[in-house]
């Protein structure tokens, strides 16, 4: 009877999530599709849409999917209450484990499978809807932001300043100017091409050479080619364009080590990283949150309530992400804590409520009120 009990309860849940992330997923399409449907013209237009929208529709369900598991938790559990069935399981002396155990584990197993359908999927789909946006539309929004190729770096005593080129066939039309301690200009390289030679070692070629003593003279050496430790290994200049959500997991560990060497900014990597796994993981405390606040006592309009109790809950997780998204980049929040911290509240809130319901937490209000009882 536990199985068929636990395999019954598994079933209403994740017929819920399918359901909601249906709805919820139908009505962001649509709504994109209004918003944006004047900028889709020219010829084939239809077909452009169509791809377009099918890419975004993958993007769409991994960032709405820890929200349709809060939402059919909920719905769910309100459902078999509203028809007596948990009142059917406790006459039977099924306790609430009945209903936590087989919803926590699917919403696990859907967390789990959304970790990997972003690293394998949605990665390529949104690189996608970017080509096609740019390319077939003609809107660019922030575009340049990330696809615009890097060209000033700086490693140690060098400052480095690329204007064409790659890190596997060499660069061209380059500068590199050699800072003191006390950051004056010591020596300023200017070459018509850099190609790596062995480890930091690279070759210049038509080499113009300026040096700058302190007491402020200047020497310049015109050269056809040469050889120069600069400090920096080839591989450190691989930076890759493009989003860091665009990226896979191991890429963007390489791009935070790369743009950490080359002085470049990399928070946004590293919270992109920790997001990876730590906004799908949140669907599993956010599952159980909602089985909790659906079990409550004396609770009126059960499905109603488990929607709205659903929908001010992200809500809130997403005001809070925005939030701890700023000070991160404002560098006042190390990613980490700011990607998993979502997470955390869920999982303290959905433990409060169990704890309460058990009887091992009690509001301070409740004790207070207790202690003046006669």
């Amino acid at each position: 009877m536990r199985t068929t009990l636990f395999f019954y309860v598994m079933r209403t849940y994740l017929k819920s999530v399918v359901g909601i992330l249906a709805a919820v997923l139908t009505v962001f399409l649509v709504v994109d599709f209004v918003d944006r449907a004047r900028s889709y013209t020219g010829e084939g237009w239809v077909w452009g849409v169509l791809e377009l929208y099918a890419n975004k529709a993958l993007v769409a369900t991994q960032q709405l999917g820890p929200a349709a598991l809060l939402l059919a938790a909920g719905v769910s559990v309100s459902a078999l209450r509203k028809r007596g069935e948990v009142t059917a399981l406790r006459a039977l002396t099924f306790g609430p484990g009945a209903l936590y155990v087989p919803i926590g584990l699917c919403a696990m197993a859907v967390c789990l499978g959304l970790i990997s359908f972003d690293e394998q999927v949605v990665v390529r789909a949104s690189r996608r809807v970017d080509e096609i946006t740019t390319q077939r539309f003609n809107r660019w929004g922030d575009w340049r932001l990330y696809y615009t190729p890097k060209q000033w770096f700086r490693r140690g005593e060098h400052v480095f300043f690329l204007r064409a080129g790659s890190a596997e066939e060499g660069f061209r039309d380059v500068a590199i100017l050699t800072l003191t301690p006390s950051f004056k200009l010591a020596r300023r390289l200017d070459a018509e091409a850099m190609y790596p030679v062995k480890g930091t070692r690279w070759r210049l070629t038509g080499i113009v050479e300026r040096t700058f003593s302190p007491d402020g003279r200047t020497q310049v050496q015109n050269k056809e080619e040469g050889e120069y430790d600069l400090g920096v290994p080839s591989n450190s200049f691989r930076i890759r364009p493009g989003r860091p959500e665009q990226m896979r997991s191991a890429e963007l560990r390489e791009q935070i080590v790369a743009r950490a060497e080359l002085g470049l900014a990399s928070l946004q990597y590293q919270l992109t990283l920790h997001n990876r796994f730590a906004y799908p993981m949140a669907g599993f405390p956010a599952a159980l949150l909602a089985v909790g606040l659906a079990l409550r006592p004396n609770r009126r309009g059960h499905l109603t309530a488990a929607i709205v109790e659903g929908l001010l809950i992200a809500v809130a997780m997403w005001g809070l992400m925005v939030v701890c998204r700023t000070l991160v980049m404002t560098e006042r929040l190390s990613p980490g804590v700011a990607a998993w911290l979502p997470a955390v509240v869920l999982s303290l809130a959905a433990g409060g409520l169990w704890m309460r319901r058990e009887g091992l937490l009690q509001w301070p209000r409740r004790r207070a009120l207790a202690s003046t009882t006669p």
